[in-house]
């Protein structure tokens, strides 16, 4: 697949001007083309090698503040008049929205930055399956680990198109390649599975496969003989593979939509301290190879490097143009955009600064406590910040890891652990929304 070009940029530029002519007061479009492959293995053996393409236009018409999403992976010149002539009927016939419409011509991006966000280079599946099956083996050669659920590798291009009646027009093009592993140790009813993983937008950014191999392999064989705990109230270690969910919620609660729907716990905390002193919680835009860094948003607005959370107090929302509108603020350049829904608010590269602490000291200072490396299930309530999710890890005791635990829940009030973050020095951008190991007192661990 090609990247994004000035092809798409030109087949979107005629969309626009065949849905004004045909009665829309104003118009975006986007194109988005995608090339995924992925392969697995299990026990040696080829489970999976699959290959998808995808072309999919979005066209988006607004007749005063009437508004209506049409979408189409056909390029067909019949298929494009219909769409056209479906978009103006169906805008012509919803409700009004007062909030809805395009950027002001000032307002969109007019420069986009180089940030180095696709790897040219297209694998073979050859190549890919050899990754897989290295780490697969590194992860079966840990003493203890006595099967494995396999490993895959992935790879993907996407090339985004957008323009705009407003004279917005650009394109880029990411990558992404991806390594897992999952492998189980013991036996019978003490089995327990763990797993790790590499992600990177260029393949030398990758971990090396016998690494993330060796990794799941010894995480697996550390779970075996996992205990319950009494309930109790003690701090919590947030592993870094979990941390970053405390950030998720954050997202939750800060996205403008949210807070203009009145479901977001932090509403009425704009400006005020929401962490401890000394925490800054950053969207970076404009990350070279980032995860999710983009040198424009969904709305063709210029996005921009910002400290959401700055010595623990809340410096803004995330906010798209119509959410923007709804609460009388101006708009953050967060739009996110998927085909057939109207841009929402999406970080970017999201994340909690590292803090001056060590991991270890983090768990030396715990007397009593839990280290939580996996998490499933959740109860959470976004409008009060209850929170209570399963977990499984390890029990600390004065200061040292003494034996796994499993078969519990933890529980909190998210509102008060922000406050009780104590973050490590230990953060990696790994995903796109990353924390450090965080330690926050004053859970509730529910067990036995």
């Amino acid at each position: 697949m090609a990247p994004a070009t000035s092809d798409n940029l030109g087949f979107l530029g005629d969309l626009i001007d065949r849905a004004l002519k045909a009665g829309a007061d104003s118009a975006d479009a986007i194109v988005a083309d995608s090339v995924a492959l992925s392969v697995s293995q299990r026990l040696g053996k080829p489970e999976k090698l699959e290959r998808a393409e995808s072309s999919d236009v979005e066209l988006r018409v607004l007749i005063g503040r009437q508004a209506a999403i049409v979408s189409t992976s056909d390029r067909r010149e019949a298929t494009i008049a219909e769409l056209v002539d479906r978009a103006i009927s169906m805008a012509r016939s919803v409700p009004e929205d007062p909030y809805s419409g395009l950027a002001d011509p000032e307002q969109i991006a007019s420069s986009f930055p180089d940030l180095d966000l696709n790897d040219a280079a297209e694998p073979e599946a050859e190549g890919m399956i050899d990754y897989a099956r290295r780490a697969e083996e590194a992860a079966l050669a840990v003493s203890g680990v006595t099967n494995s659920e396999g490993a895959e590798m992935s790879w993907g291009r996407t090339g985004i198109s957008l323009a705009a009646s407003n004279g917005f027009s650009g394109a880029y093009t990411r990558s992404s390649r991806g390594l897992s592993c999952a492998v189980i140790a013991g036996e019978g009813t003490a089995m327990e599975v763990d797993y790790d993983y590499t992600t990177a937008v260029y393949a030398e950014d990758l971990d090396p496969a016998e690494d993330v191999g060796r990794r799941a392999g010894e995480r697996a064989v550390s779970r075996v003989g996992g205990r319950k705990v009494n309930t109790n109230r003690v701090p919590i270690i947030f592993d870094r593979r979990v941390s970053s969910s405390l950030l998720g919620h954050l997202l939750g609660a800060i996205n403008g939509a949210a807070v203009a729907r009145g479901t977001s716990f932090l509403i009425d905390r704009l400006g005020q301290p929401v962490f401890a002193p000394g925490i800054t919680i950053i969207d970076d835009p404009f990350i070279p190879r980032g995860h999710r860094s983009r040198p424009f948003d969904g709305e063709g607005l210029a996005p921009r490097k910002m400290s959401i959370v700055d010595d623990g107090v809340l410096t803004s929302w995330l906010l798209s143009l119509r959410s923007a509108r709804q609460l009388s603020l101006a708009p953050t350049g967060h739009a996110g955009r998927g085909a057939g829904s109207p841009p929402s608010p999406s970080p970017a590269n999201f994340h909690m600064a590292a803090g001056k602490t060590t991991r270890s000291d983090l768990i030396g200072g715990v007397e009593q406590g839990l280290l939580v490396t996996q998490m499933l299930g959740s109860s959470i309530s976004m409008t009060t910040g209850d929170y209570s999710r399963g977990a499984s890890g390890f029990w600390i005791e004065n200061g040292q890891i003494a034996y796994p635990v499993n078969e519990v829940t933890i529980a909190g009030n998210l509102k008060d652990m922000f406050k009780a973050i104590t973050p490590a020095d230990d953060l990696e951008l790994r995903t796109g929304v990353d924390a450090p190991t965080l330690r926050v007192d004053g859970m509730t661990v529910a067990g036995r």
